[in-house]
């Protein structure tokens, strides 16, 4: 049953994948010469984002705290991640910001085209080059630009569900552009869609909660490694205790 399913779920989400590709292309194409920070671009992947998360029938979908990032604030983003599902969650916040993608995801058909023209940074994690590359096209947005980015800071879903050890990038952007750090926990979606997985598990409830964010003032270092400590530490107890009101 589960891969039945999971084969119907799958040719909804490449149809609406194919379908949708054209229109962003010719919107994308039409918006170039004015739309310098591909705002169009990122407003049409949102807006399917909402699209798909709303008619696929294997999860109920709860955001909360979406308003306690300030519109107009950039803010470097960082979640824990279950589940490929996540990127599709956190475009539902609806904020505007630029994703930070490994390398191999630009090189996929349709994917890394919509990467492209979003104009999303993209890193390739075993080249040090890369990886200064995209430190500087990050502090660009961040500070000259005003963009908020988005990454997930453990690199890599987690197998079990739990929030993994975090590299200190995110936290590297945060110190040097002196900007806030909104954290977000997302829980369930890697009871829908396991690491390593194609095959859709059974209905889950997910959760997706935005929380206070922490202005530069209150990061207590400006040592990146002790920083990627201290939220992964906080966040590991947000999760906790989410998961505890959602079975008591």
């Amino acid at each position: 049953m589960d891969i039945l399913k999971s084969i119907l779920v799958w040719l909804i989400g490449i149809t609406f994948i194919i379908i949708f590709f054209p229109v962003t292309f010719l919107i994308w194409f039409i918006a170039l010469p004015f739309d310098r920070n591909r705002t169009v671009v990122h407003s049409m992947l949102v807006f399917q984002s909402l699209l798909v998360s709303h008619i696929i029938p294997v999860w109920s979908l709860r955001i909360e705290g979406r308003d306690k990032a300030v519109k107009g604030t950039t803010y470097v983003i960082i979640s824990n991640h279950q589940s490929i599902l996540d990127i599709l969650l956190i475009n539902c916040l609806r904020y505007r910001f630029r994703w930070v993608s490994k390398i191999e995801n630009s090189k996929l058909p349709l994917i890394g085209w919509y990467l492209k023209m979003a104009d999303y940074l993209t890193v390739d994690r075993r080249n040090k080059k890369s990886k200064g590359k995209l430190i500087e096209e990050a502090l660009d947005c961040l500070k000259r630009r005003n963009i908020s980015i988005m990454l997930f800071p453990e690199g890599t879903r987690s197998a079990d569900g739990q929030i993994g050890f975090f590299k200190r990038g995110a936290f590297q952007l945060a110190i040097q552009a002196e900007k806030p750090i909104l954290p977000v926990i997302i829980d369930g979606s890697g009871g829908v869609l396991p690491k390593h997985s194609l095959v859709f598990g059974r209905f889950h409830k997910i959760v997706v909660r935005v929380l206070d964010p922490v202005p530069p003032e209150r990061f207590g270092t400006k040592d990146w490694d002790a920083l990627a400590l201290k939220f992964q530490t906080m966040m590991t107890e947000e999760l906790r205790k989410l998961r505890e009101e959602n079975t008591s």
